[in-house]
């Protein structure tokens, strides 16, 4: 699929919510510090709606500020992993929304409304599923046990600050803790060891909740302490550790004690994951290194069959052929790879790509056309199709299959931004200004979102029931931004 480059906007965060990252930090507890009773907790502070409401706001942040893997594939993957364990979740007041930072460090992190950010470093050290499921059930634990709410309210007992002053600097240190554990000690300091104390005791109860989600889910549960002990030794000596390691100590009674937690549940024997794999081939592929070296990299685990599966080294190589514009050899393996697996989502994506590079259209669109039938609405599919078409210069029906796609997904980043350029192409100028203003707006651009509506509605004057449209979507950005100025 294509690159979508993220957009970065100037000013720095609005640090306005945000839970713990997935802390490795030491498990010695202060009985003291008991943890209020769930579902009592944390509501004087917040309410869900409120929760939701700065979620929301939280992500178009992130967008406009991190590099978001704009990537439908691994979009896909990673919310399929995280919905399974979600399902066997309790208390879960949200629809979860899994995503992945272009990140070589090793950290993940959630925030309020159901929010799983997961760096992409942190999936290629990962040698199995279940050590990557046990880092984001670790993760769906603080979010369902609220652990965010519940901290400021510790908080609020013990210093008078207003809920931005409260949890300034906190997104900052998830994303980059070097940079936000400063402003997380300047802006807490009255209550800087209470908030570490009260951490501990949110780790625990992630680690024993995050345990019994990964078992339940038929995930090895000893995913969680294999992650841990492979952390503990490859950073023990290290001058530079790793996000997560630079917020919080990682002593051998942690590990000891996901070990022992892990022991009460059956032994989990499983084969590796086609998905997993593949999705570390692609990430190491399309946003590591660079493409020769990276040709090599998957021809010597081919060669020394130094690979967990072989279609998932195959399908590495190949996407490493396309990014070096060696079409042919991908579209040999990647064809290859298709007639032993036809609907895999990985396969088709890179092959569309292919055969847009070597101007195969009616192969790239026969090919999406009868998986649409198969999969409507599905992400990587209708995606690839809406792209697909505009590529091949067809233009109506490109901005159909994108239109129809959104009714079904309103907000998809992906799918505005190709129907701009399909609108651009087909010059309605209004149209195109309109999908401009939704990716502002899925940036929290608000200002520049009714800019471009602004625009739109001076270029369709003869369009009276579209002018009406933009008009009542302006009014609502408005109502948006007021909100968020509320919270």
């Amino acid at each position: 699929m294509f690159n979508i480059k993220p957009f970065f906007l100037a000013g720095a965060l609005v640090a306005i919510a945000s839970t713990s990252s997935f802390t490795v930090e030491g498990a010695g507890q202060n009985n003291k510090n008991k943890l209020p009773e769930i579902g009592i907790s944390g509501f004087s502070v917040l309410s869900l709606d409120k929760e939701r409401q700065i979620g929301q706001a939280m992500m178009r942040q992130l967008r406009a500020s991190q590099p978001l893997i704009q990537d439908p594939v691994l979009i896909e993957y990673i919310n399929h992993l995280g919905n399974q364990l979600v399902k066997n979740a309790e208390d879960v007041n949200y629809a979860f929304k899994f995503f992945l930072i272009n990140n070589n460090e090793l950290n993940a992190f959630a925030f309020f409304g159901g929010h799983v950010g997961i760096h992409s470093g942190l999936l290629t050290t990962a040698d199995t599923e279940s050590e990557l499921a046990s880092v984001i059930a670790h993760e769906i634990s603080h979010v369902t046990q609220r652990h965010l709410a519940r901290r400021l309210e510790s908080q609020s007992r013990s210093q008078t600050l207003s809920m931005a002053g409260m949890v300034s600097g906190i997104l900052l240190a998830l994303v980059n803790p070097t940079v936000g554990m400063a402003a997380l000690s300047a802006s807490m300091a009255a209550s800087q060891q209470a908030s570490i104390n009260y951490t501990r005791g949110n780790e625990k109860e992630a680690d024993r909740v995050g345990i019994a989600l990964l078992a339940n889910s038929n995930f090895d549960p000893q995913g969680a302490a294999s992650f841990f002990s492979k952390m503990s030794a490859k950073y023990r000596y290290a001058s530079k550790p790793p996000a997560m390691l630079l917020t919080h100590p990682l002593p051998e009674s942690r590990i000891a004690d996901a070990r022992q937690r892990a022991h009460n549940y059956p032994v989990r024997q499983l084969a590796p994951s086609l998905p997993f794999e593949l999705a570390k081939s692609r990430i190491k592929a399309r946003y590591q290194g660079t493409p020769k070296g990276n040709i090599a990299y998957f021809k010597q685990q081919l060669s020394k069959r130094k690979y967990a599966l072989k279609a998932a080294a195959e399908y590495g190589l190949a996407l490493a052929y396309f990014e070096n514009k060696q079409y042919q050899l991908a579209k040999q393996l990647l064809e290859s790879l298709k007639k032993q697996d036809k609907h895999n989502l990985f396969y088709i994506d890179v092959l569309t790509d292919v055969y847009l590079a070597l101007k195969e259209y009616d192969q790239a669109l026969t090919l999406l056309a009868n998986l649409a039938l198969y999969m409507p609405n599905n992400q990587v599919i209708s995606l690839n199709y809406g792209n697909a078409l505009l590529s091949a210069g067809k233009y109506e029906q490109a901005e159909v299959v994108l239109q129809d796609f959104l009714l079904v997904n309103p907000g998809n980043f992906i799918a505005y931004d190709i129907l701009t350029s399909v609108y651009q192409k087909q010059e309605k100028i209004g149209l195109m200004h309109v999908t401009k203003a939704e990716i502002f707006a899925l940036l929290g651009a608000y200002s520049k979102a009714v800019d471009e509506l602004q625009t739109s509605y001076s270029l369709v004057k003869e369009q009276p029931l579209l002018q009406k449209r933009i008009k009542a979507r302006i009014l609502q950005l408005q109502e948006q931004e007021n909100k968020l100025k509320r919270l």
